[in-house]
């Protein structure tokens, strides 16, 4: 059997596991969603989320994927052979992700060049949606490919290839060592000037300043919940992918702990950025931070560019604002990658740079249609429904599975084994109890709100084609890759799984 890659240090695997974790979505999700979700009383919740469902989740992963050491359909076929669709399910889902997610990366290396004459004028949304998009009316009205958008997709694409040809070691370690540390100097240098800009403290208030009476609002915990989830790269495969490199003498408890309070601390300074220049920008035009307040893609593209022309040397914020985001972007998807490059490995026996070179490249074909004049469009609609049906509802059955199909007390027992400090009964009980319950009621909400109200206004047959159509098609082509998978499985780790025998 072929030697298994590792990673060359501890501090590589963390930083790599952070680099998943922090991505966009801690840049232009988290600031909104703490700002229309209590303020400051919002941490509460989104801290008792994080120490009762994403921490004792990436705890599981890291266990699990160390433990069984394969790529994540090997790992569900090593604990039971009828379980490996749910593994196959999550490198779909990935992907998937990574086809769309490399799109925003090439907007992020444009907008990177356009940030040294502001190129984008002073109408920033004009310019965004008409002139540099190109947008047509429809999900369907592709009319053509913006060549400049696609060559932007291929130098993503082809950065991204570089780093994991060179494997885990030399390409993805060393990468991460390049990417974090760089992005952490980027965002401080950022943060300290906005939070000098007049108008800064006025945008930090909105979005700190405590509402205590959210916390007797349930959605306000469901959405708490949600973003720890979302945001900690957890339920599709990535964290059960990086901790199988690991070195048998690993951390486990230690590790998931470091990442992911690392990851909440980046996205709590990314939204003292974010709300030192809208509370900059509301007080140049004379309104409240509400009525420019937004977040995703029109934050990034629209509502930052329009700021940064009105900041002190706008080249310098605006060439490290959108470098920050290449590199929150690609750190984030080289691991998206990594986990169905593992897949192709074991699955086909093939070498990592052939395995490497044939993803990237359908990636890149694939990925073709976001560089269409209706691509922010299908990428609205397929994010929506990936995350809502894919990320999410992989992550419920994951955790149903490991929790109450599996013996949970022999992971526990191997993560034990090799962390400074043990796992307990409130370990268990969070995975068993807590965490299924609230992923359970947040995917029958998103189901009964996507049937009853048409996500976006778009038509019924654009939601059906790049909505319902994917996430059943990822549902059937994961028992497809299942069907053909190598007996071998059903002999190792079966001890695991409830009743012995499968």
């Amino acid at each position: 059997m072929k030697k298994r890659e590792q990673w060359g240090t501890r501090t590589g695997f963390i930083l790599a596991a952070i680099g998943s974790a922090i991505g966009l979505g801690n840049i232009w999700r988290f600031p909104y969603v703490a700002y229309d979700n209590g303020g400051g009383a919002f941490f509460i919740p989104y801290l008792l989320a994080m120490l009762t469902a994403g921490i004792p989740f990436m705890i599981l992963e890291f266990g699990t994927g160390h433990k069984i050491r394969e790529s994540a359909p090997h790992i569900f076929a090593r604990l039971s052979p009828r379980w490996e669709w749910v593994g196959w399910w999550q490198i779909l889902v990935s992907f998937v992700i990574s086809i769309y997610y490399v799109a925003i990366v090439g907007w992020s290396i444009s907008y990177f060049f356009l940030a040294f004459n502001q190129g984008w004028g002073l109408d920033t949304g004009d310019f965004f949606f008409k002139s540099y998009l190109q947008l047509s009316d429809s999900p369907m009205e592709f009319v053509g490919i913006r060549w400049p958008i696609f060559v932007s997709i291929a130098a993503a694409w082809g950065i991204c290839w570089f780093v994991l040809f060179k494997g885990v070691k030399k390409g993805i370690e060393t990468a991460s060592k390049f990417f974090m540390p760089l992005l952490f100097v980027m965002i401080l240098i950022i943060t300290f000037r906005a939070v000098t800009l007049e108008g800064s403290l006025e945008g930090l208030n909105w979005m700190f300043k405590p509402d205590f009476s959210a916390l007797l609002n349930f959605k306000v915990w469901v959405a708490a919940y949600g973003q720890i989830f979302f945001s900690l790269s957890i339920g599709f495969a990535i964290m059960l992918t990086y901790s199988s490199y690991l070195p048998e003498d690993s951390d486990i408890s230690n590790n998931a702990f470091i990442t992911a309070f690392a990851n909440s601390g980046f996205s709590i300074l990314c939204g003292v950025l974010v709300f030192s220049v809208l509370g900059n920008m509301a007080m140049n035009q004379g309104v409240g931070v509400d009525k420019v307040v937004t977040s995703g893609v029109g934050l990034a593209f629209v509502t930052i560019p329009k700021a940064i022309n009105s900041l002190p040397s706008p080249v310098l914020f605006g060439t490290l604002f959108f470098l920050a985001l290449i590199f929150a972007g690609l750190s984030s998807m080289v691991s998206i990658c990594e986990v169905s490059v593992a897949s192709l490995m074991e699955k086909f026996n093939i070498g990592r740079k052939k395995a490497v070179t044939i993803y990237c490249l359908v990636g890149l074909v694939s990925g073709a249609i976001f560089a269409t004049h209706s691509g922010l469009l299908v990428l609205d609609i397929v994010d929506r429904f990936i995350n809502n049906f894919g990320v999410l509802a992989a992550g419920l059955v994951e955790i149903i599975f490991l929790s109450w199909v599996c013996k949970l007390d022999i992971i526990q027992d191997h993560i034990n084994k090799t962390s400074d400090f043990s796992i307990g009964f409130w370990w268990i009980f969070c995975l068993k109890f807590i965490t299924p319950v609230v992923l359970g009621y947040i995917s029958i909400v998103n189901i009964i709100g996507s049937i009853k109200t048409p996500y976006g206004g778009y038509p019924m047959a654009s939601l059906i084609c790049f909505g319902w159509v994917l996430v059943i098609t990822i549902v059937v082509l994961s028992f497809l890759f299942q069907a053909g998978s190598l007996k071998k499985n059903k002999k190792e780790f079966i001890e695991i799984k409830r009743g012995g025998k499968p």
